[in-house]
């Protein structure tokens, strides 16, 4: 069976935004990154790039499943919007990382400037919070 892909409005909230928060987990302590990421529609996933010393990518290589949110910054009740997410953080190889570094750099063209490593987040579960559609309504989305 064919996974069914988000919703347009989940969809084009994520694309309209560049910065994810990232949150990993590694023994009993959690941690929380900020990323810049590119969205790739056909796979379901986000790309960003992260030092392979780093924190986040250090927790995320010994426990893969992460979770993480992008929000609009806002004081207008009536206005929030945003998502929470979980899903499997990879490196991309082959094909996939060619295609992902595309996305990238399409995206953020001064990244050829930096010496850093992709990393994707495969994306299983998407909660999305938007007021806009009636106080607290939320727009579910998960891989089958």
């Amino acid at each position: 069976m064919e996974n069914i892909k988000p919703e347009k409005r989940i969809v084009d909230f994520i694309k309209k935004h560049h910065v994810l928060t990232l949150a990993t987990k590694s023994e009993n302590e959690l941690w929380c990154a900020n990323c810049f990421y590119v969205y790739d529609e056909e796979e379901n996933s986000l790309i960003f790039t992260s030092d392979i010393d780093t924190r986040h990518v250090s927790e995320a290589l010994k426990n893969n499943f992460v979770a993480g949110s992008i929000v609009l910054e806002t004081s207008v009740i009536g206005k929030i919007q945003g998502i929470q997410f979980q899903g499997n953080f990879v490196k991309p190889e082959n094909k996939k990382l060619k295609t992902a570094k595309t996305h990238y750099l399409l995206r953020f063209p001064f990244a050829t400037l930096m010496n850093t490593t992709l990393w994707v987040v495969e994306l299983t579960y998407i909660k999305m919070t938007d007021n806009r559609l009636g106080f607290g309504k939320k727009l579910i989305w998960k891989k089958s």
